[in-house]
């Protein structure tokens, strides 16, 4: 057996034999490690957000702006109005009007199906739902990987952008959509 070889044997003979006080110690340490570097998750650097899709790519809104996501039951379409207003559903006595954001953003029309949702947003002045393709999930997104736009984007979709997530996540500014007389219907 060469030199290296022994050596190496002692040692890994060695490490069975660390006592159970020795394991504790290192698991701390390890703990404590780990434990540091997790800083980003800090409330004050990342966004909740509510993904969803919508012809092909996710987009999200901030939780905070979000009352609630249901299915789409029961719309009733609008007459005279805007392409990109589908209707209004009745939800727990208020009418809500839905927008589809593929009409209003020129993106290409899937239909409805089943998997549809509306996303209710929600601000001081006004309450509206907007249509999502299917609902990805709850994610939380560090505002440090947040890129502040996207080239490709242009247009109506670039107005309302709020940031692209690393994992090419649209963020949507909700703020600016609740308030946009655009999308305001009378």
């Amino acid at each position: 057996m060469t030199e290296l070889t022994t050596h190496l044997k002692v040692a890994g003979d060695d490490a069975m034999r660390v006592t159970a006080e020795e394991k504790k110690r290192i698991w701390k340490e390890r703990a404590r490690a780990l434990a540091q570097g997790m800083k980003e998750n800090d409330a004050d650097d990342f966004l909740e957000v509510v993904a969803f899709a919508l012809a092909h790519e996710t987009y999200a809104f901030e939780l905070a702006h979000i009352r609630e996501v249901l299915p789409l039951k029961q719309l009733t379409p609008l007459p005279g109005v805007p392409s990109f207003v589908l209707g209004v559903i009745h939800l727990r006595g208020e009418i809500i009007s839905v927008i589809d954001l593929k009409g209003f953003f020129q993106l290409p029309a899937k239909g409805l199906t089943d998997l549809n949702r509306v996303i209710v947003l929600e601000s001081r002045q006004m309450a509206f739902g907007v249509l999502a393709d299917i609902i990805v999930g709850v994610r939380r997104l560090f505002r440090s990987r947040i890129q502040p736009n996207l080239p490709t984007l242009s247009g109506t979709q670039a107005e309302y952008l709020k940031g692209v997530a690393e994992d090419g996540i649209v963020l949507l500014d909700a703020e600016k959509i609740l308030s946009d007389e655009k999308i305001l219907v009378q």
